[in-house]
């Protein structure tokens, strides 16, 4: 089903809950993201896998929403692999590791409550922060 109307505007009843949640810019790079994926591949989940893909190109997930990175680019290691559909490279679920410093991976990860952060690295601080959002 189209995530966008004819003007070009995201239908929000059709859009995931943190993307409903999130700013307008999420919402309609994840609606025609997914709209175009559906011309070329069909309706299903790689439609929404490419959709995603580019939502976090210029977003990244806080908390139960998408929030606007400062600049663009793969959030992870798994964003920036092209063979990421082989299950190649991991993942930190929407968490901006690649554009964070250490240190804001830090402070994020002591706010929510993280234990053992000291001795992870950017990515496991990453995937840490991601399962405590969910």
């Amino acid at each position: 089903m189209p995530k966008t109307t004819k003007g070009g505007k995201p239908r929000k009843e059709e859009l995931p809950g943190t993307i409903q949640r999130s700013p307008a810019k999420a919402q309609r790079t994840y609606a025609k993201a997914h709209d175009s994926a559906v011309e070329t591949y069909g309706e299903g989940e790689r439609a929404h896998r490419v959709a995603y893909s580019a939502l976090k190109h210029t977003h990244q997930k806080v908390g139960d929403h998408w929030e606007e990175k400062g600049h663009k680019g793969p959030s992870d290691e798994r964003a920036a692999n092209p063979r990421a559909r082989e299950n190649k490279g991991r993942s930190a679920g929407g968490v901006d590791v690649k554009g964070s410093s250490k240190k804001e991976l830090m402070d994020r990860a002591r706010s929510l409550g993280v234990r053992g952060r000291s001795k992870m690295t950017k990515q496991e601080l990453g995937e840490a922060i991601a399962r405590k959002q969910d």
